[in-house]
């Protein structure tokens, strides 16, 4: 988690494909829209299982100058050894 968000924060949208699971990775991102992330809180995270875990967490981040904040629980999966952010439901 804490690497998918230094690669939003940085812009490296390829890093956060590489780390998309197949079946629910999008085409492409968008993902320069303005933001400068200015801070990630990790609230829980728990392991469902050998491969599946779970991670909520808020970051903070602000536009034209405007604070804003992401609150999402994530979904992960394992598979050869990697994690794989498979998609998240965002409060």
């Amino acid at each position: 988690m804490r690497s998918r968000y230094s690669a939003f924060a940085l812009g490296h949208d390829a890093y956060l494909l590489r780390t998309w699971h197949p079946s629910t990775r999008p085409p492409t991102l968008g993902s320069d829209n303005g933001a400068k992330w200015i801070g990630l809180e990790v609230v829980r995270h728990e392991q469902q299982g050998e491969d599946r875990a779970v991670v909520e967490f808020v970051a903070r981040y602000k536009i034209n100058g405007r604070a804003h904040r992401l609150h999402e629980v994530s979904r992960f999966v394992r598979e050869d050894e990697r994690w794989f952010y498979v998609d998240g439901d965002v409060s």
